[in-house]
């Protein structure tokens, strides 16, 4: 088999485009494995911080947040050591009827529980006309008496008797006072303005609307503080406050 032969022409053109650096990448390539040179190795990353350095912070953080932990579990037990007894003295500190704050809860509930009785009474005066503008249908039978006498022209009259016998056409007259059956068949049209004035008297218990719950609601609220200054409390009768059983 014969080989291509190189025309020495083709080679100096290549060898000029590579000395003006006209060649393409796969030349450039070739060339640098020719020649021997070595790709770029890359830059491994370099830790700035030592091992010992980060756990010397993680121990500090961890004695820090332990201290802080204990602080705060000190803090909340003397909080909850303190409100205990200040509940306890509430307990125990007598207040009179007359007290100010126990007048001010009182006052509070037992007007709730009056809003929660009262009634709405009044009288709602009503001024007014209905227009009518309606067709009423009569179909009906009535018996009418004659007020006065009734003359019928071209009636006819059928008379037997024994002397005489009468079938032919007459004038009669009705006198004063005949009943007759008549029958009604006809629209009636009513157009009228019917006038309405009247009193409506108005007594609402405010118990048996939709404020009941929110006056109960607010007595719930108010009731526990005023139990707890005024265990004694009395409304109507009837002891407010749920009796303490002494141990």
């Amino acid at each position: 088999m014969s080989q291509p032969t190189s025309n020495p022409g083709d080679l100096a053109s290549k060898l000029k485009r590579i000395l003006r650096g006209e060649t393409d990448a796969n030349g450039r390539t070739r060339v640098q494995r020719r020649v021997g040179s070595t790709r770029p190795q890359a830059a491994t990353p370099s830790s700035s911080t030592a091992p010992h350095d980060l756990e010397a912070r993680y121990k500090y953080l961890h004695a820090f947040w332990t201290v802080t932990g204990v602080l705060s579990l000190i803090v909340n037990g003397v909080l909850i050591a303190f409100l205990l007894i200040l509940l306890q003295i509430l307990g125990k500190t007598p207040f009179q009827p007359e007290d100010q704050f126990a007048g001010l809860l009182g006052g509070l509930y037992q007007n709730f529980v009056k809003m929660d009785e009262a009634t709405i009474s009044t009288t709602v005066p009503v001024d007014t006309s209905i227009p009518l503008n309606i067709v009423v249908p009569v179909q009906t039978t009535t018996r009418i008496t004659l007020a006065e006498p009734a003359t019928i022209n071209n009636a006819h009259v059928v008379i037997n008797t024994g002397g005489v016998d009468i079938d032919a056409a007459a004038i009669v007259t009705l006198p004063a006072g005949t009943p007759l059956t008549v029958a009604l068949d006809f629209p009636l049209t009513v157009q009228n303005n019917i006038p309405i004035q009247l009193s409506i008297p108005v007594n609402i218990p405010l118990k048996d609307t939709q404020l009941h719950d929110p006056f109960v609601g607010l007595q719930g609220v108010v009731k526990p503080y005023y139990c707890l200054v005024e265990p004694n409390a009395v409304w109507n009768g009837v002891q407010i406050c749920s009796p303490i059983s002494n141990p």
